[in-house]
């Protein structure tokens, strides 16, 4: 089978608009096999979203970022996908480590670690995960933690970090145009470190697309 994703050709080493386009076409065969109107609809705006989300300001997270040498990005659900993603491009364009976990398996084992200014990005999305997620946001502030939150502070009212713009959308979507507003971030963050994002060091083109 081929799911054709017309994204033209991909020029970045790490593969940023075949990852959206990959998910989005992903989305498009659930919505028609379950015969999801909504999930439909949402797909249809999701180019002009995608031009919404790329303009939102995620630069808050610059600063405690800049000199980070780990970070834990966190989330449940659809969410948890990008924020693999998220970690990935992080090791790829910063040259740092990152590292993503479940909303319920962070709380165990990775918590050991958190020390004060240890930067951690909650990501959400507007389903039942998502108090879950907001709930370790006191948890890790309590151990110094930086906290940076992306679809979740509304939960909890006063979060106890940098709450970060995200768009209104489906929730099977909201993720996906976070990894959007996130990518603008990774791209400041890595020239900000002194790095090249277009030329990661012992890495190469891999992902080729038409």
């Amino acid at each position: 089978m081929l799911l054709p994703l017309c994204a033209g050709p991909e020029r970045s080493v790490a593969a940023t608009k075949s990852y959206i386009t990959s998910i989005a076409g992903i989305l498009d065969l659930i919505a028609a096999w379950s015969e999801d109107a909504d999930l439909t609809a949402a797909l249809n705006a999701l180019p002009n979203l995608l031009a919404q989300a790329w303009q939102l300001d995620w630069t808050p997270a610059l600063e405690p970022l800049r000199e980070a040498r780990s970070l834990f990005v966190v989330a449940r659900g659809p969410a948890f996908g990008v924020a693999q993603e998220m970690a990935l491009k992080i090791k790829e364009t910063c040259g740092f480590h990152a590292e993503a976990f479940s909303a319920a398996e962070v709380r165990h084992g990775p918590m050991a670690i958190v020390e004060n200014g240890f930067p951690v990005i909650l990501l959400g999305q507007d389903d039942e995960s998502n108090e879950s997620v907001a709930a370790l946001a006191p948890m890790f502030a309590e151990r110094g933690a930086t906290v940076i939150g992306a679809g979740v502070g509304p939960s909890i009212g006063n979060f106890p970090g940098i709450t970060l713009p995200t768009l209104t959308a489906h929730p099977m979507l909201q993720p996906v145009l976070a990894a959007q507003s996130f990518y603008r971030l990774a791209n400041a963050l890595s020239v900000a470190r002194g790095r090249d994002p277009d030329s990661p060091p012992h890495l190469a083109k891999v992902t080729r697309t038409l």
